[in-house]
């Protein structure tokens, strides 16, 4: 997906290196799950790109600048009840940060949604104090649903998580 000053597109062997270069970031991976390593390692970049070009992963993207893996959106589908749920995540690398890359992905992935799934809702979860992330969703359309008090645990600090969400129209 072209999106201007960059596009969305798969991961593919060679991006090892940029996304290692990139997502090695503590003030990346503090405002991510503990399943985004930090140390960010080769290993990891290695591990994460056959995972997202391995089968079954049509909406893991690299976001792409210049033919360089600069950050990663995807959609991971909700189950059972939740089926027509689907959770966001991103992240942009430092070197790129207020370009406008990430409403940018989120926008086009959820607009891909509403074309090509029968998702009702598209929802994203804030660690309390990500306003960058906050600004994020609402730039591209979210608004805050609610807050799980207490719900997150990260890095030896118990943090509210705001929950943001997209209906379709």
């Amino acid at each position: 997906m072209d999106l201007g000053p960059c596009r969305l597109r798969p991961f593919r062997p060679g991006d090892e290196a940029a996304l290692q270069r990139h997502a090695d970031d503590w003030d990346i991976a503090r405002w991510l799950r503990d399943s985004f390593p930090h140390p960010y390692t080769a290993d990891d970049a290695a591990g994460w790109v056959a995972y997202a070009c391995g089968p079954g992963q049509p909406w893991v993207y690299a976001i792409d600048v210049g033919g360089e893996v600069v950050g990663c959106a995807g959609l991971t589908p909700g189950s059972d009840v939740f089926c027509r749920s689907a959770e966001i995540g991103y992240w942009v690398g430092r070197a790129y940060w207020g370009r406008g890359l990430a409403p940018l992905a989120v926008r086009a992935l959820v607009a891909w949604a509403w074309r090509n799934t029968a998702f009702e809702r598209v929802h994203a979860g804030v660690f309390a104090g990500n306003a960058r992330s906050a600004k994020v969703l609402l730039r591209s359309g979210f608004i805050q649903e609610s807050v799980r008090r207490r719900g997150v645990y990260k890095a030896g600090r118990v943090l509210d998580e705001e929950i943001y969400v997209c209906l379709r129209p």
